[in-house]
């Protein structure tokens, strides 16, 4: 900087005062980089169902939860945990959904996503668009069932879903479903059931 024609006395302050500056934009890149540290993606698990899509976002004492649901894209951040990590889940998901109709239930151990698709009955073999291997991942074998070949089905997953939110309530319009997500409202007790992807 010219320093000619100020005092010293001058020089000191206008020193000091771009000294802070200094200070104060190194404080900010700090926090900016401890934000982007500390965001994670939360661990999930995720099942088909013949008109709906189901994940689980597997985080404890979620807060700040937000689900933003578009048409080929699922967006999921939360702050959780006893650490209060900050948690983001972008997706491309693999087909269509109708954005509208799709909700979510946040519990205490978790946030269950119902993407209702936009093609009722066709499979999707895995989550996303992109076949890469995501280690946040994983398939809810618990609740996996090969639908395809079930002619019993007389009421779709969506439609129970949505009946249990109307006779239950709840937390977000949604029932307290707990880690199983939709455990219970169908029976799969074959060992032959078609396994998707790990994706």
């Amino acid at each position: 900087e010219n320093f000619v024609g100020l005092r010293t006395s001058q020089i000191s302050t206008f020193t000091l005062k771009q000294n802070s500056k200094i200070t104060l934009s190194h404080e900010a890149l700090f926090k900016s980089k401890l934000v982007f540290i500390t965001r994670q993606p939360a661990t999930a698990k995720w099942y088909d169902r013949r008109d709906s899509v189901f994940i689980e976002f597997l985080v404890e004492d979620s807060k700040d939860v937000q689900v933003k649901f578009e048409t080929s894209k699922l967006d999921f951040c939360c702050v959780g945990g006893i650490e209060n990590l900050k948690h983001q889940n972008e997706l491309e998901l693999f087909d269509s959904i109708n954005p509208q109709e799709s909700k979510y239930r946040r519990t205490d151990r978790s946030v269950l996503c119902c993407l209702k698709k936009a093609k009722a009955g066709v499979a999707w073999p895995r989550l996303t668009k992109d076949k890469a291997k995501f280690q946040w991942l994983g398939v809810d074998f618990n609740n996996w069932k090969d639908w395809e070949d079930d002619s019993d089905e007389d009421l779709s997953s969506f439609d129970k879903f949505s009946e249990m939110m109307n006779t239950m309530g709840g937390e977000d319009g949604m029932p307290d479903l707990g880690m199983g997500g939709m455990e219970g409202l169908e029976e799969h007790d074959s060992d032959d059931e078609k396994m998707p992807d790990l994706e």
